[in-house]
């Protein structure tokens, strides 16, 4: 019998730490799949965070490396710069790459490091217990706004793939979603573009990738996954961002 479904060869067939629901499971499965069909799983080195996916390592069948809280960027330009032969990805949350980590990403995007960035915004600090983030959208409540996230006093929403896309260093970014099937092809066409950016030596790449959080945001997973369809959305508009052409 042909086999048409199967776990990536880049991905361990270990059991998942993730909530049920959550959607860094589906993510992983579309980074290990590109790294299969790109055929560079033996020279890849990934980059864990501090977050939901700090055991990310765990999962990638790849060499990894894990990164204090918000630094995997330059974690990922130090291994990059020593072994520029190597594919070198980092996979971080809005509470890493958006909050602590904000000055690393911003530079490492500036300069134009060969380096690709996954970027999972579900709104939420969701590993230390459901804190407001810089994507946390107005008006929703969290641990620290018990009262709904109010932007007089906390600010509006960081847009990540809109501030970036502004520098001249970065040569594709661009914002997905994995809350439908349709949108999750995208995500998987967006990933491995963002990949083969590096492969051809153009310089850094972002993939924003709206993301789910059904436990912090208090929801059954479907009543999570239309949440995020109908209010992150049209707040975090998908499409592409910045391109370089050839």
């Amino acid at each position: 019998m042909a086999v048409v479904f199967k776990r990536p060869d880049s991905l361990n067939d270990i059991p998942s730490h993730y909530c049920p629901g959550c959607t860094h499971g589906i993510v992983h499965r579309l980074v290990a799949e590109c790294i299969d069909e790109l055929g560079i799983a033996g020279k890849t080195i990934g980059v864990a965070p501090v977050g939901c996916a700090v055991l990310a390592y765990n999962y990638f069948a790849v060499d990894m490396l894990e990164a204090a809280h918000g630094r995997a960027p330059a974690v990922a330009t130090g291994v990059k710069r020593a072994r520029p032969d190597n594919f070198v990805f980092t996979y971080q949350g809005d509470g890493d790459l958006a909050a602590i980590g904000t000055a690393e990403i911003v530079h490492a995007a500036t300069r134009g490091e060969k380096i690709s960035v996954i970027f999972i915004n579900n709104g939420i600090f969701g590993m230390t217990g459901g804190q407001m983030a810089p994507t946390t959208l107005p008006g929703v409540v969290t641990t620290t706004s018990p009262y709904g996230r109010d932007v007089s006093v906390n600010g509006n929403p960081i847009r990540m793939s809109e501030m970036l896309s502004t520098l001249d260093g970065p040569a594709y970014i661009a914002r997905v979603s994995v809350h439908d099937v349709p949108n999750i092809v995208k995500a998987k066409a967006a990933i491995k573009k963002s990949f083969q950016t590096q492969l051809d030596g153009k310089g850094f790449s972002m993939v924003e990738v709206l993301s789910s959080c059904p436990t912090n945001w208090g929801m059954a997973p479907q009543e999570a996954l239309d949440w995020l369809k109908n209010n992150m959305i049209p707040f975090y508009p998908l499409g592409v961002y910045k391109e370089v052409q050839d």
